[in-house]
């Protein structure tokens, strides 16, 4: 079963250009009370759509330099990585099915 792995500043890129199907990134924070709700929903699209995309996420607090070149301001804020490149941003938590909706191409 597939797990939400953990980026930093030093394995964002290698992790997201290397990938051979599109990134979740979840840009989290300890702090950030949305962030904790939307974790688990995370983990289980982790196992479920291993096969269409792989999630990952990032501490904001830790992780400085990824954050500003993203211009991620709220949390939590999803992005969508395909081929290494910004393809669909949602920010704030949701729910499971609209998460999968927004994903859908």
């Amino acid at each position: 079963m597939a797990h939400v792995q953990e980026l930093t500043d030093s394995t964002f890129d290698e992790t997201i250009r290397s990938s051979d199907k599109p990134v979740l990134v979840d840009f989290t924070a300890s702090w950030c009370g949305p962030c904790k709700q939307i974790a688990p929903i995370l983990e289980e699209l982790a196992g479920e759509q291993a096969d269409k995309f792989s999630v990952v996420k990032i501490d904001v607090d830790a992780n400085p330099h990824t954050t500003q070149r993203y211009d991620v301001m709220s949390m939590p804020t999803l992005i969508l990585f395909k081929d290494g490149e910004p393809e669909r941003r949602l920010i704030g938590a949701r729910g499971k099915h609209n998460l999968l909706e927004h994903l859908a191409d």
